[in-house]
This record gives C-alpha cells, sequence and structure tokens, in this order.
C-alpha cells in the first residue's frame, strides 16, 4: 500500500526540478533480499542496531524510477546499476568550490581542462550530464556538454555518477552518466550566510598583468566599455563585405582599439580571493496542502596567474621550435549563481518549479615572450586582452500524478538557454630584429602586417543555444516484486555561433618611428586616418553557423525481483534524432561554403543488469549495453576558434559520423557495515567510429577531428571505503569520539585505436582519406590515464562538527593532442601527477553564535601543469606552469 512520504520527505528524496517517478514508499518483500524495482517504508522494518545506522539517503533526482530502500537507503547497494554516489555530505568532506572538482574524487573519474570530466578515460563527449534528470545547454564553443566546473557545490545537494547503462537515460551514454541533484527545501525553515577569502601563492600580492575594462568589471557585468562599436554594429547590420570595397574600414578600424581595452599594465599586487553566499529555506501549510520555499545565492572573485612555456615543432623529428614562448596569463574570475525551488504538494500529487541561474565571466590578459620559425635572433612580443561571459539559465517543471495505488505518471519539462560571449577580444604582436644594422633593431615595433613585422586583430564572438525537453514516464506495479515502466522524452536543441576576425594591414610607407607606438595610440583614429591603416576581415567564408538537435526516444523496461537472492533490470529504447550544422548567412550575398552537416539516425539500444546476492552483504551484478555517442556542434563546425587555455587553434570536420559503443562489465560488491564497503569491476567497451582529434598545419598547428576505425578500451576498478574508531587505538579523551575514515579508489584502463591499412576516413577540403594518415594503430584514445588513484584520510567527530581530511590523487600521462598528421610526430602526453589537498571543518562559537569554520590548502606540494611532446631523444614543452598553491578560509552560519 503506497503511503505518502509528506513535502519534507518528498523534496529530502529529490530536488524541486525534473524528477520523473520519485521514490515511493512500498510494503517490503516478505523475504528479505536485495532490493529493486521496490523502496521499502523503514517503518515496516525493525529498528537498526546503532552501529548499522546509515546515513539519511542522499536527495536524488533521475529520469525514471529512483531506487531506494527507505529513508536510510545505501544507494550504492540498492540502485540495480553500477553507481557512485556523492552526497551532500560527500561533497563538503572535499571542500571544492565546484562540482567537477568534487567528481574528481569518485572512482574511474577524471577532471580534463575546465571541467570536463572524462569517466574511466573515455573524454567529454562520452559522458553525459544532466541536472535533476534534464538535459543542459553547453555555454562553450568547443563543446556540447556543460563544464561541471560552471556548478558551484552550494546549489548541489548530490551528484549521482551512473556507469552502467539503463534504458531510462538517453542513448548518448559512452562512458557514464552524472546526474546533478539540486538542494531542495527543508523541513525546517533555515538563513544561512557566509563568506570566504583565500589566497594563491602564484597570484595573491604578486605581479600581474592586467587591463582597466569597465568599471563594473568586478560583477561579472560589462559596464557598456565593450558594447560594440556605432561603425562596427552598422557595418555587422547592413550585411556588407568589407572586402567589397564598398565600407569604410578606416572608420571602423579608428573605434576598436582603445586604453581601456588594449592598455597592459603591471599589478605588483594582486588582491586575494573572496567569496560571499546565502540560501534559505522555508515549509508552509496552505490549507490541507504543503508549500516548500528553497532560494540560494553566490558570488566568488578569484584571481590566477600562469607564467607557461608554450612551444611546438612542425618536424618529424622535433628538431626544431616553430614557436618558442614564455607567457604569462593573468585571469580574474567572477562567478554569480541563484537557485530558486518551489514544491507543492496536493494529496498524493506534487508540482515542482525549479530555475537556476549561473553566470561564469573570465576577465583575460597575457603578455608572451619569444621566437618563431626557428629564429633565435629576433624576438616576438605579443599581448592579448579577453573578456569572456559565459551564462546559464535553467527552468524545470514536474508535476507527479498517483493515479492509482499502483499506477503512476510523472510528467517534465523544461527550457535551458547558455550563453558565451567574448566581445572584444584583442591581441598585437610586436618584433625585435635584434639586428645590429638595423636603426630599430633594438625596439619592438609593430608595422601591422607589413612584411611580416608585427600584427593586430580584434575578433568578436557570440554563441547562443536554446534547449527544449519534455517526458513521460508510466509506472505500474501489478504486484510487489516487479515493476513496469515505460517514458517517452522529446529533446530540441539550437544553437548559433558566430565569430568575426580582423586584420588591421598598414601601407609599405608606414614609419618605424609610429610603429614604436603602444596599441591604444597605435590604432588611434588620427593615426589610422593619417596613414590609411585598412581593416580585412579575415573569415569572410564561415563566419557564422546554426545548428540543431531534434530527438525523440521511447523505451520499455521491466524491474523484476526473480527470486529473493537475484533482481534483473533490463529494457530496451528506440532513439531517432537529427543533427543538421549549416553556414549562417551573414553578408547580403551568399558565400559558397558546402561545409554543412545533416546527420539522419535511429537506433535501438538494448541494456540488461543481474544483480545476485549470494551472500548477506554481498553481490555481484552483470551489464550489457549498446550505446553512441554523436558528433559535438563545435567538432562539426568548419570555423575557426582558438581557445587561449590550451593555446591552440580548432576547427570542425563536416564529415564525422555517430559512434556506437557495445559495453560489458562485471562487479562485486562487499558492503561491511554504515559507510564501510570494498568493490571491485572489470569492464570492456567496443567502440566503432570513436571520434578524435589530430593536428595538421605548418605556420600554425591547426587541430581537428575525425572518425577513427574501431577502438576498444577495457579495465578494472578497486574501492574500499571503512571507518575505524580511534578510541580503541588511543585512550586520550581528544580520540573518544572521533574515528578514522579511509576511502580509496584504483582504475586502471588501457585503450587501443584499432587503424590498418586499407581504413578510411574523411575530413573536410583533406586530399587524404587514409585512416593511417590520422591516427596510429594501437596508441591511447584522447584524455585516457591508464592510472587513477584517489585517497582520502580523514578524521571526524561523531558528537560535533569537527573533519579533518587529506585528499590524494594521481593520474597518469594522458593524451591530449596527437603528433602532426603525416609527419609521424609522437603525441602530446598531460603529466597530471600527485596532488595533495587537505580540508578542515570545524563548529566554533564567535559572538555567541555556532559557526562552521572550513580551512582549504590545494596543491600543497606545489605540483605543476605539464604537457609534452617527445620521442625519446628530444622534448617540447606544449605547455608548462604552476598553479600554486591555494589557501582558503570560510565562514557560515545558519539562523
Amino acid at each position: 500500500m503506497t503511503k505518502s512520504l509528506g513535502l519534507a520527505s518528498l523534496l529530502l528524496f529529490s530536488s524541486a526540478l525534473v524528477a520523473p517517478a520519485l521514490a515511493r514508499a512500498q510494503t517490503a518483500p516478505t523475504t528479505p533480499g536485495p532490493q529493486t524495482g521496490q523502496a521499502t517504508n523503514a517503518a515496516d522494518q525493525p529498528a537498526p542496531a546503532p552501529d548499522a545506522q546509515q546515513e539519511e539517503a542522499p536527495d536524488v533526482s533521475v529520469p525514471g524510477e529512483i531506487v531506494v530502500t527507505g529513508r536510510r537507503a545505501n544507494l550504492t547497494r540498492d540502485i540495480p546499476q553500477v553507481v557512485s554516489v556523492l552526497s551532500a555530505a560527500d561533497i563538503q568532506r572535499t571542500g571544492e568550490g565546484d562540482i567537477a572538482g568534487a567528481l574528481s574524487r569518485v572512482t574511474g573519474l577524471s577532471v580534463v581542462g575546465n571541467g570536463y570530466v572524462f569517466v574511466r578515460g573515455l573524454g567529454d563527449r562520452y559522458s553525459l550530464a544532466l541536472l535533476n534528470g534534464s538535459p543542459l545547454p553547453s555555454p562553450e564553443p568547443l563543446k556540447r556538454v556543460v563544464p561541471l566546473d560552471l556548478f558551484p557545490t552550494n546549489v548541489v545537494s548530490s551528484s549521482l555518477v551512473q556507469k552502467s547503462y539503463s534504458v531510462n537515460y538517453p542513448g548518448e551514454f559512452g562512458g557514464g552518466v552524472i546526474n546533478l541533484t539540486t538542494n531542495a527545501a527543508p523541513k525546517k525553515g533555515f538563513l544561512t550566510l557566509g563568506g570566504g577569502l583565500g589566497i594563491n601563492s602564484r597570484a595573491t600580492t604578486q605581479l600581474g598583468y592586467v587591463y582597466a575594462g569597465g568599471k563594473h568589471d568586478w560583477t561579472g557585468f560589462d559596464s557598456g566599455s565593450r558594447d560594440l562599436a556605432p561603425a562596427l554594429k552598422a557595418y555587422f547590420d547592413s550585411g556588407a563585405r568589407l572586402s567589397s570595397g564598398t565600407v569604410d574600414s578606416a572608420a571602423i578600424a579608428g573605434q576598436l582599439v582603445n586604453a581601456k581595452n588594449a592598455l597592459l599594465q603591471r599589478n605588483p599586487d594582486l588582491p586575494p580571493n573572496w567569496s560571499v553566499g546565502v540560501s534559505a529555506g522555508k515549509s508552509f501549510d496552505v490549507g490541507e496542502n504543503t508549500l516548500g520555499l528553497i532560494a540560494t545565492a553566490g558570488y566568488s572573485n578569484k584571481w590566477s596567474v600562469r607564467d607557461s612555456i608554450q612551444q611546438y615543432s612542425i618536424t618529424s623529428d622535433l628538431s626544431a621550435l616553430e614557436s618558442d614562448f614564455e607567457r604569462i596569463s593573468t585571469d580574474n574570475r567572477i562567478v554569480l549563481n541563484g537557485l530558486l525551488g518551489v514544491g507543492f504538494e496536493f494529496g498524493d500529487n506534487k508540482l515542482r518549479w525549479t530555475n537556476v541561474y549561473i553566470r561564469d565571466t573570465l576577465k583575460n590578459t597575457r603578455l608572451g615572450l619569444g621566437n618563431r620559425n626557428n629564429n633565435v635572433t629576433t624576438d616576438v612580443q605579443q599581448q592579448e586582452t579577453r573578456w569572456f561571459e559565459r551564462q546559464l539559465i535553467d527552468t524545470q517543471l514536474v508535476g507527479e500524478f498517483k493515479l492509482t495505488p499502483t499506477l503512476s505518471l510523472d510528467l517534465r519539462g523544461s527550457y535551458a538557454n547558455s550563453k558565451r560571449k567574448s566581445p572584444s577580444e584583442l591581441s598585437f604582436e610586436y618584433i625585435r630584429t635584434n639586428v645590429a644594422s638595423d636603426p630599430y633593431g633594438q625596439y619592438f615595433i609593430n608595422r601591422l602586417n607589413n612584411g611580416n613585422n608585427g600584427d593586430a586583430n580584434a575578433s568578436y564572438s557570440d554563441l547562443n543555444e536554446d534547449l527544449y525537453s519534455g517526458g513521460a514516464d508510466l509506472t505500474f506495479k501489478p504486484i510487489t516484486d516487479l515493476s513496469l515502466s515505460a517514458g517517452y522524452s522529446y529533446l530540441k536543441t539550437k544553437r548559433f555561433s558566430s565569430r568575426r576576425d580582423f586584420q588591421f594591414t598598414a601601407p609599405s610607407s608606414f614609419p618605424n618611428g609610429v610603429a614604436m607606438l603602444r596599441p591604444d595610440l597605435l590604432l588611434s583614429p588620427g593615426i589610422i586616418n593619417y596613414y590609411k591603416i585598412q581593416l580585412i576581415e579575415t573569415n569572410e567564408g564561415n563566419p557564422a553557423f546554426n545548428a540543431s538537435l531534434r530527438n525523440h526516444a521511447g523505451y520499455g523496461r521491466a524491474v523484476y525481483q526473480i527470486t529473493p537472492d537475484l533482481s534483473i533490470d533490463t529494457g530496451v529504447r528506440y532513439e531517432t534524432a537529427k543533427e543538421v550544422v549549416s553556414p549562417a548567412q551573414v553578408f547580403n550575398t551568399a558565400g559558397a561554403s558546402d561545409a554543412s552537416t545533416n546527420l539522419n539516425n535511429d537506433y535501438w539500444l538494448p541494456a540488461a543488469t543481474v544483480t545476485w546476492q549470494f551472500r548477506p552483504g554481498m553481490q555481484f551484478r552483470l551489464n550489457g549495453s549498446k550505446t553512441i555517442a554523436r558528433p559535438q556542434f563545435r567538432e562539426l563546425i568548419f570555423q575557426f576558434y582558438f581557445d587561449p587555455e590550451t593555446n591552440r587553434q580548432y576547427r570542425g570536420n563536416p564529415l564525422l559520423q555517430d559512434s556506437t559503443l557495445y559495453n560489458g562489465e562485471g562487479r562485486f560488491e562487499w558492503y561491511l557495515g554504515s559507510d564501510q564497503r570494498v568493490s571491485a569491476a572489470g569492464f570492456y567497451k567496443r567502440i566503432n567510429r570513436p571520434i578524435e582529434a589530430f593536428i595538421t598545419g605548418t605556420d600554425q598547428l591547426v587541430t581537428s577531428f575525425a572518425n577513427a576505425p574501431k577502438a576498444n578500451l577495457y579495465g578494472a576498478e578497486l574501492e574500499a571505503q571503512k571507518k575505524f574508531t580511534l578510541a580503541d587505538w588511543f585512550n586520550a579523551p581528544f580520540f573518544s569520539e572521533r574515528g578514522l575514515l579511509v576511502i580509496a579508489n584504483y582504475t586502471y584502463t588501457k585503450s587501443e585505436l584499432k587503424v590498418g591499412q586499407g581504413d578510411s576516413t574523411a575530413v573536410y577540403a583533406a586530399t587524404s582519406t587514409n585512416a593511417t594518415d590520422y591516427f596510429r594503430d594501437g596508441a591511447s584514445l584522447t584524455g585516457q590515464s591508464d592510472h587513477l588513484v584517489n585517497l582520502q584520510l580523514g578524521m571526524e567527530s561523531s558528537g560535533r562538527l569537527s573533519q579533518q581530511t587529506f585528499i590524494l590523487s594521481y593520474a597518469s600521462k594522458r593524451v591530449t593532442s596527437r603528433g602532426l598528421a603525416n609527419q609521424n610526430q609522437p603525441d602530446v602526453y598531460e603529466y597530471p601527477g600527485f596532488n595533495l589537498d587537505f580540508v578542515a571543518r570545524q563548529g566554533v562559537m564567535l559572538a555567541g553564535r555556532q559557526f562552521d569554520a572550513k580551512f582549504e590548502a590545494r596543491n600543497i606540494t606545489g605540483r605543476r601543469y605539464k604537457e609534452l611532446q617527445s620521442n625519446g631523444t628530444r622534448t617540447v614543452i606544449y605547455n608548462r606552469y604552476s598553479p600554486g598553491t591555494t589557501l582558503q578560509l570560510s565562514l557560515s552560519t545558519t539562523f
């Protein structure tokens, strides 16, 4: 018999967002066994012994049926799939500021770049990210998946990582799914205020290079100083081409550069990092119904400085450096976030509405000095100023309706919008020849691309993506041990991406004396008009693209407790999807580009998981499934994009195809007690047409993408979690209420590309279709580390808030880029190595109030970031810098 959980319990089981078919309390089976399709009413069970008490089930909201076993469930054990769950307590223990950092502690997960999570060595394209069971758009030009460093931990209640596929999830499930559940309204009203202050050894009170920008930059919003210049806006609106000769390019050029956006200044004393946050929640009785509200808001302001060595070579033996630079990059990152959730319960029916807002702004300044073209005599000085705005708005609504005691219907819908704007990327290059016979040989000059002496460029990029999704799940439970589900989901994604690139050019008579001027004076209106400096658009062919993905899916699923010891979760999903990428017309006269994509595919995707509990606390799982991976929009768009984080230029390939994956896994789990377990797993994946990156180019390297013929990936995972009572070891009063928590996991992964003579691939505008010209047989998949290790050693008090945790992580080398195509160059590897953090949380009394104090020490050993390309004799440093050690102290109190 179904019993109402009440709003407080309801919101504890899932957030006030999209949650199809949440857990419902059921009468327990007469014979104990592993729970699969049913939730067991804790009230019908014997009270556990004190030492067996488990933490309250984390707040989890996923598509389809949520599987729990009552109010004190162990989700990792009881969900009929291979999952890892980070509860709010787990996330707090890591002390990370964003959810990507917290997820890096999960078995088999690694974080690459700016918040992209790799599951078992598979790249971010094989990882699916959901927010309360609904998909999210990405604000990144290079990605379709959302970077998880966008999500501060203060808005996330739990994170569920599922590594074995079940048909209630979308078919794009290569490595796994990461489902974030946001905070829900609590049983008791509260108001929490907090703030923090931090320092970084490479940034705080150290030298950085900055530019003025706008007076409101510290808020993460531009004050209008970066609005399009009037002449440039009129040019964009006109649809004319600069190359037509009918546009006054000098009038545009004279409005683009000024002291506020182009003048670099030394700041010898960068400020500390700081953050503030507030959250509140309350439930209200409305007649016999209940209304719950929750709201959170946060702000953070952080500085970082990277003193990098960046090189690359275009020779097969790496004997000559085409580019060799030292670059100092100063970043000021401002993050704003907010959440508003409303839950309303009337009878056995529930309505939920939640809104999430995240804005992530990066103000970047970079100054570099080095050499090019293997010329060690001539010095090249480069400077860049940039402003990147990333924004995500998401609103989700769900209705849960109990039609009969055995039949339930859940409806959900969501709309999300993401934006990324870079309203003014300015770059300048000055040359010093160091030639004695040159009167200006000892000075840096910029002749604005005349005689290849100096350069000046301005770029304006804009990305907007809308995502609409909806779905319905119908669940029928004819008997206690059987749950039958059917569902439908719809997704529509539309993206517009544009990048307009301009170059300033001076006539041959441009004097060297004037070329010595700093950028804002060099490109002032008077200089531009007097010397007839012109502006050209360097990418009139493909400056903008439209992209869309429309997906329909339906599934049928059965979860059956066959015997008290044996259960099965099986089903099949059918998906049809149309993915289209085409050039957008921004000029009155259409271009001749045929760089478009039209993928229209459908798939049957079966999955099954069998769970056998052969002894109390011990069980074995066996899973098999078929899944897919679609090309990401950016990988399809034949348009240049420069990523300042990696110092790489990218361009898509419109001829990419979908990848298909065949997955298998066996897993042993032993649950020793509350929060104590040991597990071991082996997994295998066969990937047809995996999408991999390769490099081409001469003067400037360009990263593009192609389908390799095949790849295999296999590996094993080990995980152990154990609590120790320190009073058993030490007799001192300090240890009487303290325990030691040890969490350790290790993942071994091996992957191999399968490329043979006669295998072909398709690359747009390339002369070769031989796969061996782009990929090497036996090479590892991009981003895959053979070894991942995480170790947490934490001391915790059972009587009050007191936690001290050391967190050690290790990742072995992994490929970040292929060697230059057709040159037989070795691959470029990143060496993450070891990282040691320390996090302490302590309850303290200040001014008569209870405060939660948190201290963090990150990268204690000063580990450096490095990407290297080596053939055993010569080594090219693609990127190397020290991120420094970060110390952070924060306080919060709850009213």
